[in-house]
């Protein structure tokens, strides 16, 4: 019977990828409610409950008991961020946060920009509770001029296996770079900066480490995000034994010189799914991102990572 059931397993899900017209990848989990989310991190609260934060005005929040239904949670800053407008052109809309839950307070790194531009910044904000209004400016972390060869936006934070922090940023231009961060401030403690990955100026952006057992894994997002229905972002990784790399694919290739396994792609009306964050939560590790509707509407993912025999990660 045991055989059966296996047999009829494997039987089901040949249905679906025909079914799906042969996809590669899941379909993202059931969420409800507010669902609208472009560029989302997450963070898992005390009482069990969760944060999100995305790109919108003022930094958009949202929250969940339950990991499946979402309501809207207001803004980050309610009465506007004027310290950003220097980079945003006097725009609200502030990009790319990066939330996380450190010595009983929330952190939050986020971006000030304009598309197309590296005249570029990260800032941090912290807060006692997460909640809307309650987040104070920290100021500036690290910025970016048209002279220089980076990008200082989609902003993460990783706490290394020694305790030391570490923020990995970094879109287009030359690639993916990393600064070490002082704890005690949340801002650098020296001015190097190191490139992690790149694609020699192509398209790679929206960074996130996390460690897993021996290994910190790079989740780097390729190709075309904020195009509709027209995107073509597309989920990668590569991993190392070091925080600060080198970091390599399945098959081997650097990062630094375009590599990357390919996590989660389009397929069917899923389209450019990307802008990942990775959650440590009860049952397995969540990725959240968002991808586009066939009406180009920019929508909530969340699908779980499980980890093969060789400690390569998989999403289903």
């Amino acid at each position: 019977m045991a055989v059966l059931r296996k047999v009829a397993v494997v039987v089901v899900a040949l249905v679906v990828l025909v079914a799906t017209g042969g996809a590669a990848y899941p379909h993202p989990g059931r969420v409800t409610g507010d669902v609208g989310v472009h560029d989302p991190t997450v963070v898992k609260r005390p009482d069990g409950s969760y944060l999100v934060a995305h790109t919108g005005d003022n930094i958009t929040l949202k929250t969940s008991s339950d990991r499946t239904a979402f309501r809207n949670a207001g803004q980050a800053f309610p009465n506007g961020a004027p310290w950003t407008t220097t980079y945003t052109g006097g725009s609200r809309n502030l990009w790319a946060p990066d939330l996380s839950y450190q010595g009983g307070r929330y952190l939050m790194y986020y971006s000030a920009s304009t598309f197309g531009s590296n005249r570029s910044a990260i800032f941090l904000a912290t807060s006692s509770t997460g909640a809307a209004g309650s987040w104070t400016n920290q100021g500036l972390v690290i910025e970016s001029r048209t002279s220089d060869n980076f990008n200082a936006i989609d902003p993460n934070l990783v706490v290394d296996a020694s305790g030391r922090w570490w923020l990995s940023f970094g879109s287009f231009w030359s690639g993916i770079k990393l600064v070490a961060l002082d704890p005690a401030t949340g801002k650098r403690s020296d001015s190097t900066v190191r490139a992690i990955a790149g694609r020699n100026g192509g398209a790679i952006e929206a960074p996130v480490i996390v460690r897993r057992g021996a290994y910190y894994y790079l989740w780097v997002s390729f190709d075309l995000c904020c195009r509709g229905a027209s995107s073509t972002y597309r989920v990668t990784v590569g991993r190392s034994a070091s925080v600060t790399g080198p970091y390599v694919d399945r098959s081997g290739t650097a990062m630094t010189s375009g590599g990357g396994t390919e996590m989660l792609a389009g397929h069917g009306s899923i389209h450019g799914p990307g802008h990942q964050a990775v959650l440590a939560d009860a049952d397995s590790d969540a990725l959240f991102y968002h991808y586009y509707a066939d009406n180009g509407q920019a929508l909530l993912g969340i699908n779980l990572v499980a980890y093969d025999s060789a400690g390569w990660p998989y999403v289903y």
